[in-house]
């Protein structure tokens, strides 16, 4: 059976509800085994157990899952601000304040139409109101996993397990319209973009986003330190 083929099969057995005797010890009562699909067993037994268990979180039934914590670190060049402005035509996906000490929460639900997950970042700003921002990661595409950012706009993704961190890094970007896909040709993409999720040990982990082009090098760098808050579902 192919990766696809099996990561077809095991969100099939998601949206449904099902839980077979081969998926069951593994995943347990409430497991999506989908990550572990896209990143193989050896790598995915290497990860922290705290990782292993954000990541396989079922969010079918109205679950939800929420982090809070605060910006701890934020780097961004001229070009990268340039960058993250131009970017609110997509529904803003970069950070727009340079500050840190600021609150951020992140929440994670399903998304009902393609079976994905709704990713909503929520950051304070030094004025005004929060910055919100959507995403969706759905399973699907090339590498088995996209992320639409806004206006037909996403980027396609591949999982790397290091140590005590899960990175997930931008493969090619891409504009959807309709039943139609572009993919974005290199000189048009703003770089690359690493999404790492790690473990610190201490029931805490950061989030980290990094932005890098191949000429002008790191345009924009976010870390943020959060905590588990709730994974729960709503009352029927």
């Amino acid at each position: 059976m192919t990766k696809i083929e099996q990561m077809a099969m095991e969100q099939r057995v998601y949206r449904a509800g099902r839980r077979p005797a081969e998926v069951e010890p593994a995943a347990g009562p409430l497991g999506d085994l989908r990550f572990r699909a896209l990143l193989g067993p050896a790598d995915w037994a290497a990860l922290a157990p705290a990782i292993r268990r954000r990541f396989s979180k079922r969010l079918a039934d109205r679950r939800t899952a929420v982090y809070a914590g605060e910006i701890t670190d934020m780097r961004m060049t001229r070009i990268g601000w340039l960058l993250a402005q131009a970017a609110r035509a997509v529904g803003a996906p970069l950070p727009l304040d340079r500050g840190t000490g600021l609150p951020a929460t992140v929440t994670v639900t399903e998304d009902p139409a393609s079976g994905g997950q709704f990713w909503t970042r929520i950051y304070g700003r030094r004025r005004g109101f929060p910055q919100v921002i959507h995403s969706s990661k759905r399973f699907r595409g090339p590498t088995g996993l996209e992320e639409y950012l806004g206006r037909g706009v996403g980027m396609a993704l591949t999982l790397r397990a290091e140590g005590h961190a899960l990175h997930f890094v931008s493969d090619h970007y891409f504009l959807a319209l309709g039943g139609l896909r572009l993919r974005l040709p290199g000189w048009l993409s703003p770089g690359e973009t690493t999404v790492s999720h790690i473990d610190r040990g201490d029931g805490t982990f950061t989030f980290q986003l990094e932005l890098r082009h191949p000429l002008a090098g790191l345009l924009v760098r976010q870390c943020g330190r959060f905590r588990d808050i709730a994974f729960e579902g709503s009352v029927p």
